[in-house]
């Protein structure tokens, strides 16, 4: 069967962040580079910007450790990014709406026993901008309404899966520190300054 072609923005979006989901692992760019074309059909060439996009939105962290940058995602922080941004996206909306009816009634009442004005001419080019503002944010609000279902039924069950993942970065922190103490005498306060780890890391119960 040949693969799909043509994949829209939101579409590598979602199978990007099934790459983070289903692996629950941590990528520099040159893997997730190799990952991205072979398991989930997106160009190599449009990694870094839908990388770049998902970490502007606040679905991928990202951190630089040493010479390298780090890419991570827990499912609940991306769904918690996904209602804030859904959330301010209806309340803009609802406001917008609310705008237009107001507008819309200003200028029925001023149809009533007039000629045309340059105040009911200004009244029909804002309501025409609202028209087509309400549109785009429609259409904003339909985007993140519209993901892949298998990445919103994963989120509904990640509250464990996060905690797991937290939990075995923290013992793989805890591993590393261990290591480092024992090859290069490093003081734990040190690699903890070196490497922005909280000195109150701690498995989370």
């Amino acid at each position: 069967q040949s693969k799909k072609k043509g994949l829209s923005f939101e579409e590598k979006r979602a199978r990007m962040m099934e790459i983070f989901f289903e692996t629950k692992d941590v990528f520099q760019l040159k893997d997730i580079e190799k990952i991205a074309p072979k398991e989930k059909g997106i160009t190599s060439m449009s990694v870094k910007e839908i990388l770049q996009s998902l970490v502007d939105d606040g679905m991928v962290d990202t951190d630089r450790i040493g010479t390298s940058n780090y890419f991570w995602a827990f499912p609940s922080k991306a769904l918690h990014a996904r209602k804030r941004k859904l959330e301010e996206l209806e309340s803009q909306f609802a406001e917008s709406t609310q705008k237009k009816e107001a507008l819309q009634k200003s200028i029925e009442k001023s149809k009533i026993g007039r000629e045309d004005t340059a105040e009911r001419a200004a009244l029909i080019e804002e309501l025409a901008a609202l028209r087509q503002k309400k549109e785009q944010l429609k259409a904003e609000i339909d985007k993140y309404r519209e993901c892949d279902p298998d990445v919103i039924e994963e989120m509904r069950q990640t509250n464990k899966i996060a905690k797991e993942a937290a939990n075995r970065w923290t013992d793989n922190i805890f591993s590393i520190k261990s290591w480092a103490k024992r090859k290069f005498g490093c003081e734990e306060n040190r690699i903890d300054k070196s490497f922005g780890i909280p000195e109150d890391l701690d498995y989370i119960d």
